[in-house]
This record gives structure tokens, sequence and C-alpha cells, in this order.
């Protein structure tokens, strides 16, 4: 099927960044959310992206203009046009919450629309359960949505090949590069990532050595761009947690056991960039 329309449900971090992919490639985009603050928080992101690329050479002003024009703020699900090609899921990363938005959209889109989920780690057969699962598959960006290159495309164990094939074609089209990832607990990206990550906390929790000393050894060591501890922080504590949750659920194996100072920072609403505090401090 020819994409055309597409609704991005969720203004985060996330959904801005895809429906900034989205829009800068020419596609209609409905960009949802449950409070248009949240969705003017994510317009206003876009637009600091997007004044980066004019900067760099990638885009011109035009560009800019255009993109914008494609999306539209939609409060609300339930206000998701009907004749929407495509569903991108990009909210909070619990199970309940997701299943919640596509049993109500079920009810709404027209029959042939495929949807998918930005899940970063819950299982796609799971949330097909309520939706069209010949239609359902995993779609997951990797962040910051409008730089990274990678999209892992997930089966789920009714995905059709036709629905498959339909979202590779679609994510080569984004400028993307599409990897096929078979439905287990964290997929590639995260099953490996994370391990790594609450490693790195176990580590400082053992007192190894000091948070900034971590980030050096994998930086300087390793070539990593990152630091595993700042790159937790970046990603979000609370959803380091949530999917070492996942994979300690899905595999029942003590080895994705989350650290307990993940825990208890969690706890403390010590979440990273976000909350300005995490492994580090911010500004």
């Amino acid at each position: 099927m020819e994409i055309k329309n597409v609704a991005i449900i969720g203004a985060g971090t996330m959904g801005n960044g895809i429906a900034h992919v989205f829009a800068l490639n020419g596609f209609n985009v409905d960009l949802v959310d449950v409070k248009d603050e949240f969705i003017q928080k994510g317009l206003n992101t876009i637009g600091k992206n997007l004044d980066r690329q004019i900067k760099k050479g990638i885009i011109s002003e035009e560009d800019k203009s255009a993109t914008l024009n494609r999306i539209n703020p939609v409060v609300g699900v339930e206000k998701v046009s009907g004749n929407t090609d495509l569903i991108v899921e990009a909210i909070l990363e619990k199970k309940e919450l997701k299943l919640s938005v596509f049993n109500k959209l079920e009810e709404i889109v027209k029959a042939d629309s495929i949807f998918a989920s930005n899940t970063s780690s819950i299982s796609i057969t799971e949330l097909s359960s309520v939706a069209r699962p010949e239609k359902f598959i995993g779609m997951h960006f990797m962040n910051p949505v409008p730089v990274m290159k990678l999209v892992e495309i997930i089966r789920g164990y009714s995905t059709s090949d036709e629905t498959y094939q339909t979202i590779r074609d679609l994510s080569l089209k984004l400028g993307k590069t599409p990897v096929e990832v078979n439905d287990y607990p964290g997929f590639i990206s995260n099953r490996i990532l994370m391990p790594m990550i609450n490693e790195a906390i176990f580590a400082l929790y053992e007192g190894v050595a000091s948070a900034e000393d971590i980030d050096t050894v994998m930086k300087l060591g390793m070539a990593h761009p990152m630091g595993p501890l700042t790159l937790a922080d970046f990603i979000g504590l609370d959803v380091c947690l949530d999917i070492m949750n996942v994979l300690y659920d899905g595999f029942k194996d003590p080895k994705y056991r989350p650290c307990p100072l993940l825990r208890n920072m969690v706890a403390a609403k010590k979440l990273g960039r976000k909350t300005k505090e995490g492994f580090f401090k911010y500004e």
C-alpha cells in the first residue's frame, strides 16, 4: 500500500523526532498527544532541530517551512483521522498504556492501515493482540531520530510479509537503514546495550571506579562516543529500568537483574537529563 498520511502518537522526545523525519520527507503528519502543551513543546523542539539542520547546510529555510506546514497538531487519539495510512506509537514504555491506545485506534482507523510501535523492548506479538496482528509491526527508531540512521523492524508472530516489506521500503524512503529483527525481549539494540549500561551501574555501585572514570574507560578504551552512564542519563534512568525489567521478566535469567542503584535512583526521581540529575548533574 502507498503511505501518505501518518499519525504519530506521542509528542515527546521520540515522537517529535519521528514526526520531524516523516514531515521532512514529504508525508502528512498528525502529531498526537493528550494535551496541546505537549504538542507545542514537541513542535518547538522540531523547529530547533530543523534550525540545526539549516546551519549544517542539510536543508533550506524553505524546507523547514514546508516541514512544519505538513505537521497537524491533534489533541487526543480519538481525533485521529480515520483515513490515516500508518500509525506510529511513541508513548511511554508501559505495555498496558500502549494496549489501551491501540485498542482505541482499532475502532477509528481504516482497516487496511498499518499499526507500528516504537517500543524499545515490549513484545510486538503481545501489543498486536488488540489490533490487526497481520498489519502490526515494530518500528524502533534511535534517538535522536533526525540524526540516527538505524530503524529496527520487528516482526510479530503474525506480521504479514506485505506489512514488513511496506515498512522496510518506507524506512528507506526516510533515509534510514532498516534491520529486520525477530520478536524477542529487547530485540537486538537493547538486549545488548542495556545489560552493558546495567553492568556499568553495578561497577559504580560496587565502588570499582567513579562515574567519570567508568565513562572515560569506555570512551577512550572502547571508542564509544558517549560513556554508558552519560548515555543512561540521556536515555532516562526510568526507561533503562523499564527495559531491564522487560529483559528480566522475558528471559527469567538473573544476568538481566536491574542493579539496586538503578532502582533507587529511579525511586528518588533522579532520572538523568530530564530531571537535571542522574549519574551526573545538568544545568
